[in-house]
Order: structure tokens, then sequence, then C-alpha cells
């Protein structure tokens, strides 16, 4: 059955809509990023993100509808993030789209966010299943067992942070700037990965996830070096050295840390064929490399999706809802967001 399929995203702080062909494939994806609006704070601010959603969402949907060269009118279904976010940003996004359904007499489908990231490097890469999502941003940090498309099975997640709130909090504390993944990694090749500061792994045998304990390491060990004061929550050491030698540590840390939970997962599960990794951490090169190198000598296949597919965008949206769409699993216009 072929369908016309716009799908809006905005669980948080990324204004976004894309337009998929089920047989021609992706022909738009437009995203608006607040990371301008945000970075004086050092994360997103939840009522920021949902006016500025207010603000640029026509936009956003006018201008993915014109560089896919279509028509609200040709439009068959609508994807739109339901969950998980922030209250206020998905509230925006699922009006909107309800809005456009009800008027038009559109089909809608409210789509899981993490499915999004879930099946994201399948946009573009037909992946052997089984195989193993790692899933990695400043909100999640997952693992999933993906038998076949919207079959799949959490198998690990995050007892605290996120890796990419890790990257952020610890950032912050090095009055580095937002978003903090980005400047670490940055700041880590120019001292060519080295671990100078050996910060804890974790627990090596389970397959779920903790950064909080990490990013109290850091702290700790900044305040015994009497770099840090806890008191009054300052930053005593502001050398730019001591700033590179922390992000080379935490970098090198960070990817240890995802090498051995897939190193684990394809312990418990040897049947899986390949394996993806997604989620605005997935732009992170060294990480990246990291896994690719382990899961290639393993004999099995290394995924990411393309940078535009990484962060939160509505192309993965409405990969998804394209898959949904031809299993008529379509939702009534009285969906909740959660």
């Amino acid at each position: 059955m072929h369908e016309l399929i716009l799908a809006l995203e905005t669980s948080c702080d990324e204004t976004a809509a894309a337009v998929f062909d089920t047989q021609k494939g992706m022909l738009s994806n437009v995203l608006y990023s607040q990371i301008e609006l945000h970075k004086s704070f050092g994360g997103v601010v939840p009522e920021i993100a949902s006016r500025a959603h207010i603000e640029k969402i026509n936009e956003i949907v006018s201008s993915a509808l014109t560089t896919a060269n279509v028509t609200l009118d040709q439009i068959t279904t609508i994807g739109v993030t339901s969950k998980p976010g922030l209250p206020g940003s998905l509230l925006v996004g699922c009006s909107f789209a309800k809005a456009m359904a009800g008027a038009l007499n559109k089909k809608i489908i409210a789509i899981d966010h993490l499915e999004g990231h879930a099946f994201s490097a399948n946009i573009e890469h037909n992946i052997p299943f089984p195989f193993l999502c790692i899933t990695a941003s400043g909100g999640h940090t997952s693992m999933y067992l993906i038998k076949d498309f919207g079959d799949y099975t959490t198998i690990s997640t995050t007892a605290d942070d996120a890796a990419g709130e890790a990257f952020d909090k610890i950032a912050k504390l090095l009055e580095l700037g937002y978003p903090g993944g980005p400047i670490i990694e940055k700041r880590a090749a120019s001292k060519n990965f080295q671990d100078f500061f050996k910060y804890p792994r974790g627990d090596k045998k389970s397959l779920n996830f903790s950064f909080s304990g990490l990013k109290t390491a850091v702290l700790y060990d900044l305040v015994k070096r009497g770099a840090y004061d806890l008191p009054s929550k300052t930053l005593l050491n502001t050398s730019e050295a001591l700033k590179d030698q922390v992000a080379s540590s935490l970098q090198v840390c960070i990817a240890d840390i995802f090498a051995q939970k897939v190193l684990n997962a394809l312990q418990v599960y040897p049947e899986l064929k390949a394996v993806s990794f997604v989620g605005g951490v997935a732009c992170n090169k060294y990480i990246r490399a990291q896994l690719k190198t382990l899961v290639e000598k393993t004999g099995r296949q290394f995924f990411v999706p393309h940078p535009q597919y990484c962060t939160d965008n509505a192309g993965m949206i409405a990969f998804v809802t394209h898959y949904k769409a031809q299993r008529n699993q379509f939702s009534d216009l009285t969906f909740d967001i959660l």
C-alpha cells in the first residue's frame, strides 16, 4: 500500500518534520535546533523548549513539505512522537498533528521516540535480523534485541544518567560549554585519547549502564587534586591542560564502558548478526570507531545512521510510521502523550 507520510518530532529541543514516500524513501528531513537558546543554561529549559516549538512548528512543517515537493493534501498519514519526552514539547507536536489529521481527515500514528532511534540505522542500511541496537543520547542509554521491524526487546538501560547527560554535566563542571559531547571529544583528540586519570568503569559484568558514579568520580578526583571546591561549587584550576586531560580520560572511559556492555550482550545473545549504534552520542567518532573494531572482530557487521538521523529528527519517526502504516497500526485522535 502506497503511503505518503508526514512526521513530526518535538520531544525535547528540536522542532523537526520529515516526508517519507513508501516507494521513493525519504523526501525531506527538516530540523530546527534550539541549542543556542539553551546554551547559556548548560542544558534544556523545558518552558523555553515548548515556546520555541510553538513558534517554529508551522514553518518547519511547511519547509518539509516544500523540500519534498508535495502538498498537505497529498499526505496520507501523519506520524508524531507521543512519548517519551518533555510534556510541554510533546504536547505541541501532538496537538499540531492531531489538528491536521482531524481537519483534513488524515490517518495518524503515535510513535515512541525510542523506537524511532532504534530503527534509525535501518533507514539507509539493510541490517540483518536479529541485531543489537545501542541507543545513546542526552536523555537515554539502552540496548535492544531487535528481531524485526517493530519487534524489539529492551535488554538493558541506564540506572541513572544517560551517556550524553554525563558528557553535558562534566562539561558544565569544567566550564566547557554546551552541548558537552562534541566539546569533550575535540579536547580528547588534542591529547590523542590518552587515559590520564583512569576513572572507574562501573560493573563490568552487568548489561545495564550507570554514568552517575562516573560523574561523581570525576568531581571527587578534581577535589582531591585541589582543582575544585565543593562548598562553593567552584572550579579552582581552570588550566586548559587539566581540562584536556579530564576530557581525554572521560572520553576513553565512556568508550570502554560501551565496549564492555556490547561485548557482554554479544556473549549473552550469540545469535545476533549485527550491531547498530544510534542516538546523538553515535556522532562521537571515537566511540563509534572503538565499537566498530570490537564488533567486526567478532565477525559481525556494524552500522551507524547518517549524522542527520542520529540526533532527534523526524526522519526516524517517519520511517517507523511507514512500517506501522503498512500493518494498519493506526492511532485514533484520542491518544495521549506519556
